[in-house]
């Protein structure tokens, strides 16, 4: 991940379900009760029950001025958006209304605050008022045009609900009717008390004019132009350059915050592009039959965010398998994000296939680790396949890119091993800081200490001994949450003890650092050696976690291996971009929590068989550099789109004030 990326990933921190509509239409009633209580109050009296009862009174004006509009437009914007073809649905329209009914009640505190301050008077205060319904009207025009991406002058009807009806409500109570002198037998007989009642609104309401309708009129005309020409100036880019529109991202965003829709995938799927990806299955199982375990490594990233595309990629693939699912982290960026979890089903599918085609035997090697530069591979053949573990810690390190994983599996098969399964162990990074975050890319140093560790790890496994091999596993869910970084599988641990024997050929990096490499052989008595692998369900670690639980597990249990692993799965990125494990958790608590693991799995060891193969699948995916200028243009609008924002916002309110000034307001 890229810091430009690292910034859109950020988006992900706005990202939550929206509550029904039947429970923002609650809290709407009950802020606009508060509201009016301020609002209206009435002047102190000494009976208590007197005062009881205009409390009440003011509570209900304030439902009736400021909670009916926004009633009317909670259930009304959905179904008229959709009569002239637009998509909002009851919880979004109901949770738009909430927000602008929010910024009214803003408005309106503002306004009497100044007024008191000032002694500027009431009828300042519905000048306020009047730019706030103006605002509202923007605010939801806005939202229609990118969530149903009608024009403007269709998304203009469902959009000018609220504004409108608290207009119809101030002209009636107010008595504008009356003021205009507008007249007639029939019209005063049967229309006018219903059309003008003042009498039965506070008195405050006198305050309104007839030219206050007309400034809002052409308020309203005034920021609908201010919308269209902000969407328009920053739709401009991505239309040029990416093909898409600023409003299908908007509109995807908006669905995902509302509802949990999978309009956001529709959006990056206008983007992606075919790919094919090597799914790697490693399986064991006891001679009866039954799956111990399964390895299960697709070439792509488990991302963006969320729940999104291929987010939640570890969690599909577990529950696709018999055995205690292990779903490491690929050698693979975000450029190979799934745009859609549709895509998912391609993965597992093929999955499938390759665990379909396993062959099993009982040969596999001692573990055996080498480094080279800033790289540590740890190695395990099985038959003539073989599981590879990178890691850069204690240095930092995120993604590794896709041409850096082949390249370095492809190393290690040149002498004579035949699938390979590459595991980034994703183990060490610190969060969002620096300009590449530690992005692994062709032709950096890191790329070639990579292909250099895993050609002499390959070399040394294709010619070690076999022997029986063993393997226990032990999971445990956890009590923490995505909040806290730990994703839906918990820990998972899987420990392999084989009898070889050319024992003593195990190397150990040892280290004093925090951060070390493991311990070495432990077989030179006769004893199998043992490894434990190590997955975390989380996205990354913070610095030093990962040598932390190395220790905790090879001085608590005596295995002479050990690698601890992420999944890198995006649903704990619902919170922020840089949720790592070990941020909001306690050390000792998750090392105490991987240390009993490891026993267990050691405990649970028995003989098993083991093999190995690779199907491919196509499927979409973001594409080469597209994240990154996704990225770019995202952060560009989010930056630029701020300060045009606020400049058509600080025009508008000045031809406002013009427009009252002009109209005598």
């Amino acid at each position: 991940m890229t810091a430009t990326q690292s910034n859109l990933a950020g988006l992900s921190r706005f990202i939550f379900r929206a509550p029904s509509w039947y429970t923002s239409v609650a809290f709407a009633l009950l802020l606009a009760a508060v509201a009016g209580v301020g609002a209206f109050e009435r002047p102190e009296t000494t009976q208590v029950w007197r005062g009881v009862l205009f409390v009440g009174r003011d509570a209900w004006e304030g439902v009736f001025f400021i909670g009916i509009p926004t009633v009317v437009a909670a259930l009304g914007t959905a179904w008229v958006d959709r009569l002239v073809g637009g998509k909002l649905t009851p919880n979004r329209s109901s949770l738009l209304a909430l927000v602008c009914e929010v910024v009214i009640v803003a408005f309106l505190v503002f306004g009497a605050g100044l007024a008191v301050l000032t002694g500027l008077g009431q009828r300042f205060v519905f000048d306020v008022l009047v730019v706030a319904l103006a605002s509202v009207f923007a605010l939801r025009l806005l939202v229609v045009m990118a969530v149903s991406r009608s024009s403007l002058l269709v998304a203009a009807v469902p959009a000018s609900i609220q504004t409108a009806t608290a207009a119809v409500l101030l002209f009636v109570y107010s008595g504008t009717l009356r003021v205009l002198e507008v007249g007639g037998p029939l019209l005063d007989t049967f229309l006018m008390p219903y059309l003008a009642r003042p009498g039965e609104a506070p008195p405050e309401l006198s305050a309104i004019k007839p030219d206050h309708f007309l400034v809002l009129a052409l308020t309203c005309a005034l920021y609908a132009v201010g919308v269209w020409t902000f969407l328009y100036v920053v739709d401009r880019p991505w239309r040029n350059t990416l093909g898409v529109s600023v409003l299908d991202f908007l509109q995807g965003f908006i669905g995902h915050v509302a509802e949990g829709s999978r309009e956001l995938e529709d959006f990056f799927e206008q983007l992606g592009e075919e790919a094919v990806v090597p799914v790697t299955v490693l399986a064991f199982r006891t001679p009866g039959g039954e799956e111990k375990a399964r390895w299960v490594l697709p070439m792509i990233h488990p991302g963006p965010m969320g729940e999104i595309g291929g987010g939640n990629l570890p969690v599909r693939v577990a529950a696709a398998t018999d055995g205690l699912a292990f779903p490491p982290h690929a050698t693979a960026g975000h450029d190979f994000n799934l745009v859609t979890e549709r895509e998912v089903d391609t993965v597992v599918a093929a999955a499938d296939r390759a665990f379909d085609r396993v062959s099993y035997s009982r040969g596999a090697t001692e573990s055996v680790r080498e480094a080279a530069g800033e790289a540590t591979l740890l190695g395990q053949a099985f038959d003539d396949d073989a599981l590879l573990v990178s890691s850069f810690a204690p240095g930092f390190a995120d993604d590794v890119e896709y041409a850096v994983g082949l390249s370095t599996a492809a190393e290690a098969r040149t002498n004579g091993l035949d699938d390979v399964l590459l595991v980034d162990a994703h183990n060490s990074n610190n969060g969002l800081d620096g300009p590449d975050l530690g992005h692994v890319t062709p032709g950096s140093g890191r790329s070639f200490d990579m292909m250099q560790a895993a050609g002499r790890i390959g070399e040394r496994l294709a010619v070690a001994p076999r022997g029986d091999l063993s393997v226990g596993v032990a999971w445990d869910r956890t009590d923490w949450v995505p909040e806290e970084g730990i994703g839906p599988l918990g820990v998972r641990v899987m420990v392999t003890a084989v009898d070889a024997d050319a024992g003593g050929e195990g190397t150990t990096d040892g280290g004093s650092d925090g951060d070390s490499d493991g311990g070495g052989n432990g077989d030179a008595d006769g004893d199998p050696q043992t490894t434990a692998y190590v997955l975390v369900d989380g996205n990354n670690m913070e610095p030093g976690l990962r040598g932390t639980l190395v220790d905790a597990v090879v001085d608590g249990t005596g295995v002479d291996e050990a690698e601890v692993m992420t999944t890198d799965t995006h649903v704990v990125n619902t919170v922020e971009a840089d949720n790592q494990v070990g941020a909001a958790i306690d050390r000792g608590e998750l090392a105490e929590v991987v240390v009993d693991l490891v026993a267990d799995a050691v405990a649970d060891a028995e003989p098993v068989e083991a093999g190995m193969a690779t199907e491919h699948a196509e499927v979409t995916v973001f594409g080469n550099d597209r994240t990154e200028s996704l990225a770019s243009h995202a952060n560009a609008a989010v930056s630029m789109g701020g300060a045009l924002a606020a400049a058509v916002i600080l025009a508008s309110l000045a031809i406002s004030v013009l427009l009252f000034f002009v109209t005598g307001a």
